[in-house]
C-alpha cells in the first residue's frame, strides 16, 4: 500500500489535487477583480443573487464569488487567503470537515464558502465554541461581509426575543451550539409564530467540529420546568418497598457492580400492592405494561434509595433537608441532587420534605439538532481519527488540507515513569528549563483539578537562577471557565519564557503566536484605557499598534532562538484527538516546535490497560527511581489503548443515538404539527374531527361492533358522556330503543355535542372560540408531550432489562415508544374534545409564570452546566421592577416572549410593559 501511496498518492491527496484546479481558476480572476473599485466589487453580490435567480447554480459562481472575497479580505483586513485556505472553503461548501493544522486560518477559510451559500438568502449559520468566539468572530469577520453587502448577526446568552429574531434574519448568524439548539426547542414551546426566532436550518460551518458534534454530543440538550407535587406517590411507593424488602427473596442486590432488581417474585408481589392501591393503569396487563412504565420507574428508583444509599455514609439529613456525601472526600455537597427522581425516593424514605423533581419540557440530541440542516460542514485541527463516526452519524467525508508551509515541529517519543511524583519530578525540571532558557511552554493536563494541583507544585518549587535564589515559577492557569480571559492568556502563551497551565480542551480558537497576539494586545491596551477614563482615538490605534509591531518582533526572535513553544502533556488522554490538539498548539505556519508527553504507571488510561504488567516490566529491568522508558513501540502500545478506549465511545454515543432516533421521529411528528397549527386562525375543522373520533372511541369502547345489546356497557358510556362531552343525554333510553344500532347512537352523540358547540360559541363569539379552540390545542399538544417525554426516560432507565429475556432492547424500546405515542394522539383527541366542551370560560390578563425554565446542557468533562441559566430576581416590589431601565433588566428578562406575562408582575404582557423598550 505505501508503494502505491508514493505512485499515485492518497485518496486524500487527490481530491486535494482535484480541487487546485479551481484555485487555479481563481487566480486566474484575480487581475480582474483587483482592478474593481469598492463599489463595482460590493455591487458582485446583486450580480451574483441575479444570476441564481435566472437559474445558476452555487457551483457555477464558486470561483468567481471566493475571488471576490479574497479581494474583499485583502482590502478589509489585510488578509488575503492562501491556495491551501480556498482549498478548505471548498471542501466546506460541499458539506464535508476540513482538517486544517492549529494556525492556519480556519477563521479566514470560512468567509467564502460563508459569503457563497449566504448569496440566496436562506440563511447561514457559524458554530463556534463559547460566546466570546462567537461576538469576536461576527465583528472580525463581519467587516467582510458588511463590505459585500450582506448582513451579520450573533446569537449570545441574555438577548432579548427581538434581538434573537432579527440576528436570525440577517444572511450570516454567528453563535454557541447551546444558542442555537436551545432556541430551536423554544421555537417549539412558543403559542405565536411571531415569536418564533429561528427561519430554517440552511447551511452550518461548525467550528471546532470535533468538540461539538462529539464531545459535546455525549450530553443533550435539555429545557426543564417544576413538575407537579407528587409527593405523595413518592411516599406511598417508598412504604410499598419498605414492606416489600422486609423479604430477602423479592430482591437481587450486586454490591459490586452497585445494582438492584425485582426478583420474579417481588414483582409479583409490588404489582398486586400497586393494583390494590388503585396505583396502576386500568385495563393493563399488569406492572410491566408500557402504560404503566413511569410507575416501575418509581418503584425502582424507592428499591435503590432503600437498599443501595445508606444514612451517614452516601448522605445525611439536616434540617430535614436530605444531603449528599462526597465518596471520594467526605465533604457534604449542598445544593447537589440526584437525578431521575433518585433523590426524591430517598427523601420519601427518609421523612423529608419531598421536593418536586423538574420536568422535560423539550430536549434534542446535538447529533439530531445538527442533522435538520440541508448541508453540514466543519473544520477542526483534529478529525481525522473520528472519521469513521463523523460519515456513519453525519454523512460527513474528512479531507486533510496541506499546510501552507511545512510543519517544523519535534514530536518526542513519550517518557514513562513508574510512579506520578517521579513523573512530577522531570515535568518540573523540564519546565525550569524552558523557564530559565526563556523558551514559551505551555502544559497541558486532562483536568481542572490536576492543572491547579500542578500549579500549586510550581509555586512551591525552589531553584536558581544565575547563582540567585528563586521560590516559585511565575505562570498562568488556562481552566476554560472564564472565555474571555481564556483568549488573553493564551495570546500571551507565546512570549519567551512564558509559563502557562491548561485542560487540554482550553483555549481552542486563540492563536498561540510566538512573542504574542498582537490584536489582543490592542484590545487590552484599549480596554485598560478606557479603565482609566481615557478615550481611544483611531490614531492612537494606529500608532499603538506600531510600537507593539517592534516589540513583538523582538520577542518572537528570542522564541525562535530558544526553540519556538514547548508543549508538554502531563498525561495521555483518552482520545488520541485530544493529544493531538495539545500537540498542534505549537509549529503554526512553519515556526520550530517540540512537544513531549510524560506519563506514570498511575495514570488513568496505563492504568486502567497495562499497569501492573508495564510496572512489572520495569522492575525487572531494573528501571531506577527518577528514570523513564522511551520507545516507539511503547507509542505504539499507548495508540493502540486509545484506539479501543475511542471504540468503546463511539459504540455507546451510537447506541443512544440509536434510542434517540426513535424519538427524534416523534419529536419532528409533533413539532411539525405544531408549527402547522399555529400558522393557522381557524382550527375549527380540526377540533371537530378530533371531537368525532373521541365519540367513536367512547362508543366503541361501551359499545363494541357486532357486541349483543345485553353486552353494552350503557352505564360507562353515560358517565364518559357527562365527563368527556359534558352531555347529560338520555344514552340508556336510546339503548332501549328497539332495532337501534351503536352507529345511531355515535351519531346522536355527534348532534348532541355539535348543538353544545354552537351553544358555547353563541355565548362567547366565533373569533373567541377560534382563539379558544388554537389555545386548547397548543397546550394539550404541550402537556401531553411532556408527559410523553417523562415516559420515555423512564422506559428508557428500565428497558435494557429486557435482555435477561433474550429480547433486543432497542426493539422493545421501538414497539413500547411506538405504543406510547398511539396512547398519546387518543389523550390529545380526549383531552382537546373534553377541554373544549366542559371547561368554563373567564377572560382575564394572565399571571405571570411563577418559574424561569432551565436550559441544561452539562459538560461532559466537568458535569457542569455548560448553559448560563436565566432567573428571575426575588426581593424586587412590582414598583421596583417597573422603574428598571430595559438595559438594567435582571438577567433571563430579555428571553421573555413578546405576548408572555412581564415577569415584573404587572400582570401586563411583555411588549406592553418593560419589553416595549427593546
Amino acid at each position: 500500500m505505501s508503494i502505491f501511496k508514493r505512485l499515485f498518492g492518497s485518496s486524500n491527496d487527490r481530491k486535494v489535487k482535484a480541487l487546485q484546479a479551481k484555485v487555479a481558476k481563481i487566480k486566474s480572476l484575480e487581475p480582474a477583480i483587483q482592478a474593481l473599485s469598492d463599489e463595482a466589487l460590493r455591487a458582485k453580490t446583486s450580480e451574483f443573487r441575479e444570476r441564481l435567480g435566472r437559474g445558476e447554480t452555487l457551483d457555477q459562481i464558486l470561483e468567481e464569488a471566493f475571488a471576490v472575497v479574497r479581494e474583499a479580505s485583502r482590502r478589509v483586513l489585510g488578509q488575503r487567503h492562501f491556495d491551501v485556505q480556498l482549498v478548505g472553503g471548498m471542501v466546506l461548501h460541499q458539506g464535508g470537515i476540513a482538517e486544517m493544522r492549529t494556525g492556519e486560518g480556519k477563521t479566514l477559510v470560512a468567509t467564502a464558502p460563508v459569503y457563497l451559500n449566504a448569496l440566496p438568502g436562506d440563511g447561514v449559520h457559524v458554530i463556534t465554541v463559547n460566546d466570546y468566539l462567537a461576538q469576536l468572530h461576527g465583528d472580525w469577520m463581519g467587516q467582510v461581509y458588511r463590505f459585500l453587502g450582506l448582513s451579520v448577526g450573533v446569537i449570545v446568552h441574555g438577548l432579548s426575543q427581538g434581538q434573537r429574531k432579527a440576528a436570525y434574519a440577517a444572511d450570516i448568524t454567528y453563535g454557541t451550539n447551546n444558542e442555537f439548539g436551545f432556541d430551536y426547542l423554544r421555537d417549539n414551546l412558543v403559542y405565536d409564530t411571531e415569536e418564533m426566532v429561528q427561519r430554517g436550518h440552511n447551511f452550518v460551518i461548525v467550528d471546532e467540529v470535533d468538540s461539538i458534534l462529539i464531545d459535546e454530543a455525549r450530553t443533550p440538550l435539555i429545557i426543564s420546568g417544576p413538575t407537579d407535587d407528587r409527593s405523595e406517590f413518592y411516599r406511598t411507593v417508598d412504604a410499598l418497598v419498605k414492606e416489600l424488602i422486609k423479604d430477602r427473596s423479592t430482591f437481587d442486590h450486586d454490591e459490586k457492580q452497585r445494582q438492584v432488581i425485582l426478583t420474579e417474585d417481588g414483582a409479583e408481589i409490588v404489582e398486586e400492592m400497586l393494583r390494590a392501591g388503585g396505583h396502576l393503569e386500568e385495563d393493563t396487563t399488569g406492572l410491566y405494561d408500557g402504560a404503566n412504565v413511569s410507575v416501575v420507574h418509581h418503584v425502582n428508583q424507592a428499591l435503590k434509595a432503600n437498599v443501595l444509599y445508606t444514612r451517614e455514609k452516601d448522605y445525611i439529613v439536616r434540617g430535614g433537608e436530605v444531603i449528599l456525601i462526597d465518596e471520594f472526600t467526605g465533604r457534604m455537597m449542598q445544593g447537589r441532587r440526584l437525578s431521575e427522581g433518585l433523590h426524591q425516593a430517598i427523601e420519601a424514605k427518609e421523612g423529608a420534605h419531598v421536593q418536586p423533581e423538574n420536568q422535560t419540557l423539550a430536549s434534542v440530541t446535538i447529533q439530531n439538532y445538527f442533522r435538520l440542516y440541508r448541508k453540514l460542514s466543519g473544520m477542526t485541527g483534529t478529525a481525522a481519527t473520528e472519521a469513521q463516526e463523523f460519515a456513519d452519524i453525519y454523512k460527513m467525508d474528512v479531507m486533510e488540507i496541506p499546510t501552507n508551509r511545512p510543519v517544523a515541529r519535534i514530536d518526542d517519543d513519550d517518557e514513562v515513569y513508574r510512579t506520578e511524583a517521579e513523573k512530577n519530578r522531570a515535568i518540573l525540571k523540564q519546565v525550569e528549563d524552558c523557564y530559565v532558557r526563556g523558551q514559551p511552554i505551555l502544559v497541558g493536563t486532562v483536568s481542572i483539578e490536576k492543572s491547579e494541583a500542578l500549579s500549586a507544585i510550581l509555586n512551591a518549587h525552589a531553584f536558581e537562577v544565575d547563582g540567585q535564589a528563586r521560590k516559585g515559577i511565575p505562570h498562568n492557569v488556562l481552566n476554560a471557565r472564564y472565555h474571555e480571559q481564556e483568549a488573553m492568556i493564551v495570546a500571551d502563551a507565546g512570549i519567551p519564557g512564558a509559563v502557562t497551565i491548561a485542560t487540554n480542551m482550553a483555549g481552542r480558537g486563540t492563536d498561540i503566536q510566538l512573542g504574542g497576539n498582537i490584536d489582543m494586545r490592542v484590545l487590552r491596551w484599549q480596554d485598560e484605557q478606557r479603565g482609566l477614563g481615557i478615550e481611544v482615538t483611531p490614531e492612537q490605534v494606529i500608532a499603538r499598534k506600531a510600537e507593539l509591531e517592534t516589540e513583538i518582533a523582538d520577542l518572537k526572535a528570542q522564541a525562535l532562538a530558544a526553540g519556538g513553544l514547548f508543549v508538554l502533556g502531563t498525561e495521555r488522554h483518552e482520545s488520541r484527538r485530544i493529544d493531538n490538539q495539545l500537540r498542534g498548539r505549537t509549529g503554526r505556519q512553519g515556526d520550530p516546535g517540540r512537544s513531549k508527553f510524560f506519563l506514570s504507571c498511575e495514570d488513568d488510561l496505563l492504568r486502567i490497560f497495562a499497569g501492573e504488567r508495564l510496572d512489572a516490566i520495569m522492575r525487572t529491568f531494573g528501571v531506577q527511581d527518577g528514570e523513564a522508558i522511551t520507545h516507539k513501540w511503547l507509542n505504539n502500545a499507548i495508540a493502540t489503548a486509545q484506539k479501543r478506549v475511542e471504540q468503546r465511545n463511539y459504540e455507546i454515543r451510537k447506541n443512544l443515538l440509536k434510542y434517540d432516533d426513535v424519538v427524534n421521529d416523534q419529536r419532528k411528528a409533533v413539532f411539525e404539527q405544531r408549527a402547522e397549527f399555529m400558522g393557522e386562525e381557524d382550527l375549527a375543522d380540526v377540533v371537530a374531527e378530533m371531537r368525532r373520533d373521541t365519540i367513536s372511541d367512547i362508543v366503541r369502547k361501551h359499545l363494541p361492533p357486532k357486541a349483543y345489546a345485553e353486552q353494552w356497557d350503557i352505564e360507562g358510556l353515560e358517565e364518559q358522556t357527562r365527563s368527556v362531552l359534558g352531555l347529560d343525554a338520555p344514552v340508556a333510553e336510546w339503548a332501549a330503543e328497539e332495532g337501534i344500532a351503536n352507529e345511531e347512537i355515535e351519531e346522536r352523540l355527534l348532534a348532541a355535542a355539535q348543538a353544545r358547540v354552537e351553544a358555547r360559541e353563541a355565548a362567547i363569539s366565533p373569533a373567541q372560540m377560534r382563539m379558544i379552540e388554537k389555545s386548547f390545542l397548543l397546550q394539550t399538544i404541550d402537556m401531553q408531550w411532556r408527559e410523553h417525554l417523562t415516559h420515555l426516560d423512564h422506559l428508557r432507565n428500565v428497558i435494557g432489562l429486557r435482555g435477561y429475556g433474550q429480547r433486543d432492547p432497542l426493539n422493545e424500546y421501538k414497539t413500547e415508544a411506538f405504543s406510547l405515542f398511539e396512547k398519546l394522539l387518543v389523550d390529545l383527541r380526549h383531552n382537546v374534545t373534553r377541554w373544549h366542551l366542559t371547561v368554563e370560560f373567564q377572560f382575564a390578563e394572565p399571571e405571570p409564570p411563577p418559574f424561569a425554565f432551565q436550559e441544561v446542557h452539562l459538560d461532559p468533562l466537568t458535569g457542569e452546566n455548560a448553559a448560563q441559566m436565566g432567573v428571575l430576581p426575588d426581593g424586587l416590589s412590582v414598583e421596583q421592577r417597573q422603574a428598571l431601565p430595559f438595559s438594567a433588566l435582571p438577567e433571563g428578562w430579555q428571553a421573555t416572549g413578546r405576548n408572555q406575562a412581564c415577569p415584573c408582575g404587572s400582570g401586563k404582557k411583555f411588549k406592553h410593559c418593560h419589553g416595549a423598550l427593546v
